[in-house]
């Protein structure tokens, strides 16, 4: 009775799994019977583009070359396929590894003359007799009017029209890649040279107020003065560390309570500092030293010039998918015609950052910041009158893409 039962098992699941690839067969057929043949071509090649395009986006080196030459080749149809910079060859995948010194010179005086060049199989003379390689199509890659390296295809046969295209327009198409790749990494360290800039305004004119006014308690009230050096310790360990272009609103507002623990030793109690922050939004990533300056600027350009007691004011809030941050003064104000003056002007003149140019840059400089991180929806809103104040608002979103605490 239980050899029958097994074996009537076994014939539902046979029968199942019959069923099932059948099903997967018919699935396969019918998605095949929804595309034509140029969908199919169409999708096929950028496909194997986009696969093409991620290393070659990091930039023209062994690494990216030998994960980006495979489908290189699979776009340009050849028997072999090799990537070279101006100097050496990086990668080669499928035939004409033997023949990679003879490649490479060829490749040089492609880059020199920067010209494309076609070799024929009397110019690469070989010696071994069961050798497939026929000939070779040389292009330049050409990014931003630079040539920095060649594409070699490799052919199996004499090579043809169709070959010399299809090598010549994948080379047009991955110095595009590369092009894109050096605007990356120049964007990178703009936004790095941004930031030193940033330091550069805004950390003299604060070290001489911070060692003055921690001067004025070293004989009066000694366990203040060595609190106030701590305070500028880590403050300053704060703002000149060398990795990372973002951080968190945690931790940019931790470095402004001691900024301005310091600031209010030095104007005592004309200072005065109120917070509101939602804690979900402490999380928040947003970019490295984007705050401090609207503070800093709060204090230097509106209350330092006030008389009485001045107050500033910084609240961030959850809205969504966004976090709402504001920094307001109840100090002088200014013309708000002023900050549309030649902002790039005055930094070029060397405006002295004790004055409102120096205002201007910094406002400036953090707007262009948000506008190149999050889009030009995100940069800042002043709102400022003499006599008025002035109140400084951004938007940050809660997540983006590529933007994280240290990285």
């Amino acid at each position: 009775m239980s050899g029958n039962l097994s074996a009537v098992v076994g014939v539902v699941s046979l029968i199942t799994a019959l069923a099932a690839a059948l099903w997967a067969v018919l699935r396969l057929r019918g998605r095949r019977g929804i595309a034509t043949a140029t969908q199919r071509a169409t999708y096929e090649v950028l496909h194997t583009a986009g696969l093409a395009a991620e290393p070659l986006r990091a930039g023209l080196n062994p690494a990216g070359a030998a994960k980006a030459v495979r489908h290189l080749r699979t776009l340009v149809g050849a028997a072999g396929l090799a990537l070279t910079d101006r100097d050496a060859l990086l990668a080669l995948d499928g035939r004409g590894a033997h023949h990679g010194d003879q490649l490479l010179a060829a490749a040089r005086r492609t880059v020199e003359a920067g010209r494309s060049t076609v070799l024929g199989e009397s110019e690469l003379h070989c010696d071994r007799v069961d050798c497939p390689v026929r000939g070779a199509v040389l292009a330049p890659l050409n990014a931003e009017g630079r040539v920095v390296g060649a594409l070699v295809a490799v052919a199996d046969a004499p090579p043809a029209p169709g070959l010399v295209q299809a090598t010549l327009e994948t080379a047009h198409w991955a110095g595009n890649q590369l092009a894109l790749a050096e605007l990356d990494s120049s964007r990178e360290r703009l936004a790095r040279a941004e930031i030193r800039a940033l330091r550069a305004q805004i950390s003299p004119h604060f070290i001489y107020n911070a060692l003055t006014a921690i001067g004025s308690f070293v004989r009066t009230d000694p366990e203040r003065a060595r609190e106030l050096i701590l305070e500028f310790a880590e403050f300053t360990r704060y703002s000149f560390r060398a990795h990372g272009e973002f951080t968190t609103l945690a931790e940019e507002l931790r470095s402004i309570d001691r900024y301005l623990t310091i600031e209010r030793a030095r104007f005592g109690d004309r200072l005065q500092v109120r917070l509101q922050i939602a804690p979900e939004v402490l999380p928040v990533t947003l970019p490295f030293l984007c705050l401090q300056p609207l503070v800093e600027n709060a204090v230097r350009h509106g209350l330092s010039r006030k008389p009485g007691t001045g107050m500033v004011s910084i609240e961030a809030r959850d809205a969504g998918a966004e976090c709402h941050i504001t920094v307001e003064d109840d100090g002088v104000g200014m013309d708000p015609a002023t900050l549309t003056a030649g902002i790039a002007e005055l930094a070029r003149a060397g405006s002295d950052p004790t004055d409102d140019a120096g205002q201007h840059v910094g406002l400036s400089n953090v707007d262009e910041r948000l506008r190149s991180v999050f889009g030009d929806r995100f940069g800042l809103v002043v709102e400022t009158g003499p006599g008025s104040g002035t109140k400084v608002s951004l938007r940050v979103p809660k997540f983006h893409p590529g933007v994280r605490a240290g990285s």
